[in-house]
């Protein structure tokens, strides 16, 4: 393992990403017709943290909890992040603070090396900015059991295979099933919807 990766990701996110074209390979049907973000709609961060482990870059999701009534993602896997609160001085704070309470890793620890491009997600009014960091050294996770069910350490090369990318029907409540829902199938869990998206850019952007 060398610092290559790393290296390329820094040097790539400082020039124009690839956007939509790249999110929404991972995207269901029902979000190419996505409406702009409202006046309203909330700012949230999240962190896409790569960490070295056993000779390979591993990039860092969570199992959200799905205890609450009113959380339209729990249950999912997410990357660390949450909605921007008033001391954050701007999205980055955000989503490194978060990071620090949800998996609890050192927030002076991370050297971060850009920013994604950001995504709306309609059913919970959220505006994402999503950004990308690293630790030199494999970090001692503490998961927020309010907010985690677990974290799930994946080895980046995974998100490469298209092996890795598959489709199906998602039973979201009784009433409602999503078919042909693009997802990537790591650590036996279905990572789709936002996130899924935001790694299909990510991909992009080291494949570039």
């Amino acid at each position: 393992m060398t610092q290559n990766l790393i290296s390329r990701l820094e040097d790539r996110l400082r020039r124009p990403l690839p956007g939509r074209a790249a999110q929404y390979q991972m995207a269901h049907a029902v979000r190419q017709d996505t409406p702009p973000p409202p006046p309203d709609a909330r700012e949230a961060g999240v962190l896409a943290l790569l960490f070295p482990k056993e000779q390979d870059w591993h990039l860092t999701l969570i199992l959200r909890q799905n205890n609450k009534p009113n959380d339209r993602h729990g249950g999912q896997v997410s990357f660390p992040g949450g909605k921007r609160e008033q001391s954050d001085a701007d999205l980055q704070a955000t989503a490194l603070r978060e990071a620090e309470e949800e998996v609890g890793i050192d927030r002076t620890a991370v050297r971060l090396l850009g920013g994604l491009s950001e995504l709306y997600i309609p059913v919970s009014n959220f505006r994402v900015q999503p950004y990308v960091g690293f630790i030199d050294h494999q970090p001692t996770f503490n998961p927020q059991p309010e907010e985690v069910q677990e974290i799930l350490e994946v080895p980046f090369r995974q998100f490469l295979d298209n092996q890795t990318r598959r489709k199906k029907d998602l039973h979201l409540y009784p009433q409602l099933v999503l078919r042909d829902v693009p997802y990537f199938d790591v650590h036996d869990q279905t990572v789709w919807g936002a996130t899924a998206m935001m790694i299909s850019e990510l991909v992009a952007v080291l494949e570039d």
